[in-house]
């Protein structure tokens, strides 16, 4: 498939996708029944993972949103900034990190350490896609989608300069 004069090969399809999403939904709604948990998509690339998410939910939950840069381009810069912070007091919560993606562990490693200053009542992690071959994590991820190759991916929310963010299925970006 071409999109703007960018090859790219599909490696998630979107049935798969959205079944799997329906399992983490399950999963989550079991897990945390009538805690109202606070859902904190970490955008950009999240944002169509966690609504999907949870509009799949059986539970009552909140959601918010951080923003965080770590690309430029293909390339992790190695550096982390907070463009958004959350808006909402997560103090003595039981907080639900969404990710699109977890490659390096960069980001979310910054993340927890940063949600942990609040002093929720717990942290966990959730990530639509996770690259094993690349990660470096010191604590665990407690749902994942899919484990990938150290590919650059993009569709379903995920990017490449902005763009193709808006496929439903998730394409190992050819150049």
């Amino acid at each position: 498939m071409e999109v703007n004069n960018k090859k790219l090969k599909k490696i998630i399809d979107e049935v798969t996708i959205q079944n799997r999403v329906r399992e983490i939904a399950s999963e989550l709604s079991n897990s945390f029944g009538n805690k109202n948990p606070i859902f904190i998509g970490v955008l950009n690339g999240s944002f169509i993972f966690i609504s999907d998410l949870v509009r799949n939910l059986s539970i009552n939950c909140e959601v918010d949103f951080i923003k965080v840069s770590s690309y430029n381009g293909k390339n992790s810069s190695g550096t982390i900034k907070l463009l958004k912070d959350i808006s909402a007091d997560i103090t003595n919560r039981h907080v639900v990190i969404v990710e699109d993606i977890i490659d390096s562990g960069l980001t979310i490693e910054f993340l927890v350490k940063r949600l942990n200053g609040s002093s929720p009542k717990s942290i966990s992690i959730v990530t639509l896609l996770l690259k094993p071959e690349i990660a470096k994590l010191s604590l665990p991820i407690d749902i994942i989608g899919f484990e990938i190759a150290p590919d650059f991916v993009v569709g379903y929310g995920l990017d490449y300069e902005q763009n193709f963010r808006h496929l439903p299925e998730v394409y190992r970006l050819e150049i």
